[in-house]
């Protein structure tokens, strides 16, 4: 896609062909025509579209103070500010396909992506005193808090769905910190501290917490650091990481690439250095199962990590059979609801 005329890259993010036009526009900023408040709104507008487009892939735009706090606190005209927060709330109607595969029931990080920014933006208006504009948005960030709360009850409440419980209570647990962080820019007002309180309180998310942190799936993290360098993993949207640790189904896509040894070694590298994750392990669970070239993936290792791989208590976790895990984990999530919130 060729570049827009040049224009305002902050009016062309109302949709999904907007969000690429952004991304494809982004030398706009530089247009010569532009003032230094209408810079900052077009700087911002592109740092969002970064982030949506990048912050589940392995190697994500690392601008989230920029469009937490820092940009915001560029200015105090809200004639600047309230496009840039319309645009962020606007930027709630971007689609994930083809960008993330960590959506769970319609829920996923990039919600809490994307009210971690509008959360800046209203503290900021707040601050400023445009009651009306933070209303708004104080109303979009509880309307998401609700509807999250509700698809956890739902999956709590559903035999069968454990290992969706678990995905969710990771979500949630991350969203809630991504709110946290959003509010971490705010200055304290007699406006901003009582709002700041409040959706402190109604975002807590305490039982999907508990459960991530009773269940082990904290260790599991989300940035990947040991897959970055797999240049691989990078060129296809199949490739992208699901939620883990469960990552059989990933092992066996990754399996199929001419590069696999190269997804392998990162791999194993990866059950060294992450201590308690266990998500590496069912990928090459999941590569050995599906590929019958997995020795000879072993074998084009270096040295080192061929000798690592055959570690007696690596074998010992990759040997266990994908439904023994599930199910281990299956009891886990149901035990967990239970002591947090007496459901069976």
């Amino acid at each position: 896609m060729g570049a827009a005329e040049p224009g305002r890259l902050i009016e062309l993010g109302n949709s999904f062909d907007g969000f690429l036009r952004i991304l494809a526009s982004w030398e706009n900023i530089l247009h010569p025509g532009l003032s230094q408040e209408q810079q900052l709104q077009d700087y911002f507008a592109l740092c969002l579209a970064c982030h949506h487009a990048t912050v589940a892939t392995f190697v994500p735009t690392d601008v989230d103070t920029k469009i937490r706090g820092i940009a915001w606190r560029e200015s105090r005209d809200l004639d600047v500010l309230r496009p840039m927060l319309r645009f962020a709330l606007d930027s709630r109607a971007w689609t994930e396909d083809g960008i993330s595969l960590r959506a769970v029931r319609g829920v996923s990080g990039h919600n809490g992506e994307q009210w971690s920014s509008i959360a800046g933006g209203l503290g900021r208006v707040l601050e400023l005193g445009d009651t009306v504009s933070a209303e708004e948005a104080q109303a979009v960030i509880e309307a998401e808090i609700d509807r999250e709360q509700a698809v956890f009850d739902e999956a709590a409440g559903q035999p069968g769905a454990e290992l969706d419980l678990l995905r969710l209570s990771m979500i949630l647990a991350h969203n809630r910190g991504d709110l946290t962080q959003g509010m971490g820019f705010w200055r304290h007002t007699r406006l901003t501290t009582p709002v700041m309180e409040h959706l402190s309180e109604r975002g807590r998310f305490s039982v999907a917490v508990r459960v991530y942190q009773q269940t082990g799936l904290s260790a599991e993290g989300h940035r990947h650091y040991p897959l970055r360098p797999v240049k691989a993993l990078r060129r296809s949207p199949a490739t992208l990481l699901p939620l883990g640790p469960f990552l059989d189904d990933w092992g066996s896509v990754v399996a199929q690439l001419e590069e696999s040894h190269e997804v392998l070694a990162a791999l194993v590298g990866g059950c060294q250095r992450l201590e308690g994750q266990q998500g590496y392990y069912r990928a090459i669970a999941g590569m050995r199962a599906a590929s019958g070239a997995f020795d000879r993936a072993a074998s084009r290792m270096p040295n080192a990590t061929q000798r690592l791989l055959r570690d007696s208590e690596l074998r010992k976790l990759i040997d266990v059979p994908r439904v023994s895990f599930e199910s281990m984990m299956r009891k886990r999530a149901r035990a967990a609801v239970t002591m947090f919130s007496g459901k069976t």
